[in-house]
């Protein structure tokens, strides 16, 4: 006997989705401000996207809305905010108009095809189960969102004040391959999801959470650029941590 459906859908079945689809506006927004040389202004709807990201999955669980539909809006949308954004500002800021353009434009398909594989991926693991790490404490390879945080470093830089970088075009080339390579290794990465915190240690953090936000609004690019260096220094303690849980 069949269940006729519902005649009327939650509201809430919705908010994730739309969610998703301000974070893609901001990805827009931002390639439009490079597009017109506000750099910064770029960034920071970036970053928003980043949030973004971060929160629509948490309010599709929260709200019990997940949905087939907003897993493929979601990957769609980081798909362009992490694939395709970074690749058409950091060519605007670094390459276009140079005698490296090509190099730089080479590369930054690179970064772009290697995100797309690595969401790729993600979505086949999340049908097959075949490529999930044995912890959840752990990524395979560097997610979407932090690949693009890490393919923004000199970006990051330039805007913090090392405009110079932006004479070193080949450096910024092999920089964005090696970063698109991390997302498509096996490379254990931390999930921040699953991080936890001891009880004592509690007032500790958010004192730290409050003044990473404060430093955050004061210098956002130095404290981008502090972030993706611990990020990147992770990487080596990542790979230990998940060989010490194989033995």
């Amino acid at each position: 006997m069949n269940v006729p459906e519902p005649k009327n859908v939650p509201l809430r079945r919705f908010i994730p989705n739309f969610v998703t689809i301000f974070g893609l506006c901001a990805g827009l927004t931002a390639v439009r401000s490079g597009m017109a040389g506000h750099y910064s202004v770029a960034m920071a709807l970036l970053l928003l996207s980043v949030l973004l990201d971060g929160v629509d999955g948490k309010l599709a669980r929260m709200l019990d809305s997940s949905s087939q539909f907003g897993a493929e809006l979601d990957t769609l949308a980081d798909f362009f905010n992490f694939g395709i954004a970074p690749t058409i500002l950091l060519y605007l800021m670094f390459f276009a108009g140079t005698e490296f353009a090509n190099i730089g434009w080479l590369a930054l398909i690179m970064f772009t095809i290697a995100c797309m594989m690595r969401l790729a991926r993600f979505n086949v693991a999340l049908l097959e189960d075949d490529d999930t790490p044995k912890d959840s404490r752990f990524f395979v390879g560097v997610p979407a969102p932090a690949l693009a945080l890490l393919g923004f470093l000199p970006a990051f830089l330039y805007l913090s004040g090392w405009t110079s970088i932006a004479e070193h075009q080949v450096w910024i080339s092999l920089y964005i391959i090696a970063a698109g390579a991390l997302a498509v290794s096996r490379i254990p990465t931390f999930s921040l999801k699953q991080v936890s915190v001891k009880r004592k240690h509690q007032a500790l953090v958010f004192g730290l959470v409050v003044l990473f936000m404060i430093s955050l609004t004061v210098f956002p690019w130095h404290v981008m650029v502090l972030v993706d260096l611990i990020y990147l220094a992770s990487l080596p303690m990542s790979y230990r941590a998940s060989k010490q849980i194989d033995v």
